[in-house]
């Protein structure tokens, strides 16, 4: 009895220290000129972010007829949970990791308020989101320049037929803040 308590303790032991580290940056503060914002982005976990964006964004707009061939550039709030897949293989080829400089996957939300607007010959108005996932990269300089892109599917909903279409995101700025605790260069 005793020894399989010293084996669990010890395990436990083993996975606590492999959490201790992180791949990732504690926080860093981003502006945003591509998709005029701020932009926060918190490490959860060795690997993981949560990243927060408040901006005006380029999006689609679902209440066209051909939401696909319609962007608009709407005030949005977008929250990712992204997770950072290839800190290990960079940091391996010797490239940076600095700034979350890597590949991630996320499940993403955003929430859109458009205003009053004609759309196709109606006045269009409400608050819209969409839920998905999407895929991207990131990748940030010594210098502070920081860019981002990131594709993927949404279900949009609002106060029109909801579908799913298209998400994606591109963000182009400077790390204005940060708090350091990157294992790599």
């Amino acid at each position: 009895m005793h020894r399989w308590l010293f084996i669990l303790l010890l395990f436990s032991t083993h996975l606590a220290l492999a959490q201790f580290g992180k791949n990732c940056e504690v926080r860093q503060f981003k502006l945003n000129i591509f998709n005029p914002g701020i932009e926060y982005e918190m490490g959860l976990g060795v690997n993981s972010t949560l990243d927060v964006r408040i901006a005006w964004q380029l999006a689609l707009d679902p209440f066209a007829m051909e939401p696909i061939e319609n962007y608009e550039f709407f005030p949005a709030i977008t929250v990712q949970n992204r997770y950072y897949y290839n800190f290990g293989s960079r940091g391996r080829r010797g490239r940076q990791i600095y700034g979350n400089s890597a590949n991630y996957v996320a499940p993403t939300i955003s929430i859109f308020e458009p205003g009053s607007r004609l759309v196709e010959g109606e006045i269009a108005e409400g608050v819209y989101g969409a839920a998905g996932l999407v895929t991207g990269l990131q990748r940030s300089y010594n210098s502070g320049l920081s860019f981002s892109i990131d594709v993927g599917a949404g279900y949009y909903v609002g106060p029109f037929r909801g579908g799913i279409y298209p998400m994606f995101n591109i963000s182009l700025g400077w790390i204005i803040s940060e708090k350091r605790w990157c294992v790599g260069r």
